[in-house]
């Protein structure tokens, strides 16, 4: 299998082991079509030495869809006075798709996640990302953390763009999977929180029990908005810790979609107040 890596030294094609300049950015690749996309990405073939990667975005933003899985509909409900808005959006033909983070904000595997000084009750979201072209098509996969701060999204929905959009809440990476190479899926995912060295919480799900699909999640977000440069679609996650868990700071969350890549990054404390 081969993957796009974003590194320093600029975008490459990992294959075998070994890493070939692509000779373009992630939004030229974007820009194309689907067809020469491919084309231009099998053709890398110039050696480039390694290097730790970043998070595999260079202008991309990065939304999110929330409550496409029984099991988020489930918790942000117990989190919430308002349960029956969540279950009637689970319903709705109409998904829940907001605003995450400009690519300046997304940090990539192995940088620090941020949880709120002024939250008091805050989750990792396990999800898979959909790296998608100018055109709307599904150009890739990635594997994502939507940092959430449950405390503050439970007091009021309104306050949802607090809760999901502030510093270091977005992780992304390590690469992305061209959608030929990953196939449709569906894709395992799993989560695990290490704390002090042992496990402090861990589930699975699988986005088989997604209840939208990827083209319908692309289509609403596209309806009314362009991505010349693409963007990237978080699809939601499907575990949820219960209400006695709580990310720390100090923590280690580890995101893995299976045939797509794992995700780790310690936690830590931004912001002030609280």
């Amino acid at each position: 299998m081969t993957r796009l890596v974003r590194t320093h030294a600029g975008w490459a094609v990992e294959r075998d082991g070994r890493r070939f300049a692509l000779g373009a950015t992630l939004s030229d690749l974007l820009a194309l079509p689907f067809a020469e996309a491919r084309e231009r990405y099998e053709a890398a073939a110039e050696p480039v030495e390694s290097a730790p990667p970043l998070a595999p975005v260079d202008a991309q933003e990065v939304w999110a869809a929330g409550v496409t899985y029984q099991r988020s509909r489930e918790g942000r409900g117990e989190e919430s006075a308002h349960a029956g808005l969540y279950d009637a959006v689970y319903a709705a033909a109409r998904p829940e798709i907001f605003f995450k983070a400009t690519a300046a904000r997304v940090v990539g595997d192995g940088e620090p996640v941020g949880i709120r000084a002024d939250s008091g009750w805050d989750a990792p979201e396990a999800e898979l990302g959909l790296v998608v072209n100018a055109a709307g098509e599904v150009f890739g996969y990635t594997a994502g953390n939507d940092m959430s701060s449950r405390s503050i999204e439970g007091e009021n929905p309104l306050y949802l763009p607090q809760a999901k959009v502030y510093a270091r809440s977005c992780a992304l990476g390590p690469a992305i999977v061209p959608a030929w190479e990953a196939g449709p899926g569906p894709f395992p995912v799993t989560v695990r929180v290490e704390r002090d060295g042992a496990e402090a919480w861990a589930a699975a799900t699988s986005t088989a029990r997604l209840a939208r699909t990827h083209e319908d999640l692309v289509s609403w977000l596209t309806r009314a908005l362009d991505f010349p440069a693409g963007v990237v679609l978080l699809t939601g996650t499907g575990v949820v810790p219960d209400r006695d868990f709580t990310l720390r700071a100090g923590d280690v969350v580890t995101i893995d979609v299976a045939g797509v890549g794992t995700l780790r990054n310690p936690v830590t404390v931004v912001g002030t107040g609280g």
